[in-house]
């Protein structure tokens, strides 16, 4: 009862203060003021709001200046001087600065390449035949260091090279190879080729190059068998022939113009299901599509 008692009293209290202020504000005039001045305020803003716009200047971009790199504010904008400056490299080009690499010559060094689609009486040139031939004396060759590191990976090879390398369909990877008996990619002999990429003996295409490493895990086949064999054929040119039915090049490049999606690794897929390659597991799943049809 005593703390029902107290709420009374304090509630009594805070209304009477209450009623006091309230009558103090009104004899002072402050309530009507305070409306007064929000009237005012909020008749002026509407008024604004009706009679003026915001104002957007367009930015014209044509009259401002570019923006360039500390490099070129120091070099005139015409288009003479822009021609003349350097290409910009990265650090291994830059280590390659006095080799200039393309499809129809290479200079690299004191010697001349051209590049040789075709032998000299006529025929295709094999796919792991060399590339250029050779308009110098000054023969080029491998560093120590190279010459050690080069059979580290008998798969694909260790060291990249853009004029002796030959790059493979599948990883196109334009590596000199890991063979160890190989005088193309060992020497740098360009009138031999090269032993540890095949070539096939139809089409003696790209579509034919395949390096250890690629030739085992996606079509099941060794090296060794391939050089013994003159008759090699490359998937393309057996599925033209229609010796294996649903036997295709499973290469990224191959399976995206047949509008496929790449296989990826799926060598240990293959391998679980049983299969000897990529190939042999692609092949089936292609036989049982047809028979479903």
């Amino acid at each position: 009862m005593g703390r029902v008692k107290n709420r009374i009293d304090y509630e009594n209290l805070r209304n009477a203060r209450i009623l006091e202020n309230q009558a103090r504000l009104s004899s002072l005039g402050l309530q009507k003021t305070l409306s007064d001045l929000r009237s005012l305020t909020s008749s002026a803003k509407a008024e604004k709001g009706r009679t003026q716009k915001r104002k957007h200047d367009k930015k014209v971009y044509g009259t401002t200046d570019l923006r360039r790199s500390d490099r070129l504010k120091h070099i005139a904008t015409n288009s003479s001087a822009l021609k003349a400056l350097p290409m910009r490299r990265s650090n291994r080009l830059r280590a390659e600065s006095s080799e200039l690499i393309s499809s129809k010559k290479v200079v690299k060094g004191n010697t001349d390449y051209e590049s040789e689609e075709e032998s000299s009486d006529g025929e295709k040139r094999p796919a792991n035949a060399p590339f250029v031939k050779i308009k110098g004396v000054n023969l080029l060759s491998l560093s120590p260091e190279a010459s050690a590191r080069r059979c580290h990976s008998k798969g694909r090879g260790s060291i990249y090279d853009p004029v002796f390398g030959i790059c493979c369909h599948f990883c196109r990877q334009k590596k000199l190879c890991g063979e160890e008996d190989c005088k193309r990619c060992g020497t740098l002999d360009p009138d031999q080729p090269c032993i540890g990429k095949t070539d096939c003996s139809v089409c003696h295409s790209t579509n034919g190059v395949f390096c250890r490493a690629c030739l085992k895990v996606r079509y099941g086949e060794e090296m060794e068998e391939v050089r013994e064999n003159r008759e090699w054929m490359c998937p393309h040119c057996i599925e033209e022939r229609g010796i294996k039915p649903f036997w295709i090049c499973n290469s990224s490049l191959c399976l995206k113009k047949r509008k496929m999606a790449p296989t990826g690794i799926a060598i240990f897929k293959a391998r679980e299901m049983g299969y000897e390659s990529v190939a042999h597991l692609l092949m089936e799943e292609l036989k049982r599509r047809n028979k479903l049809k």
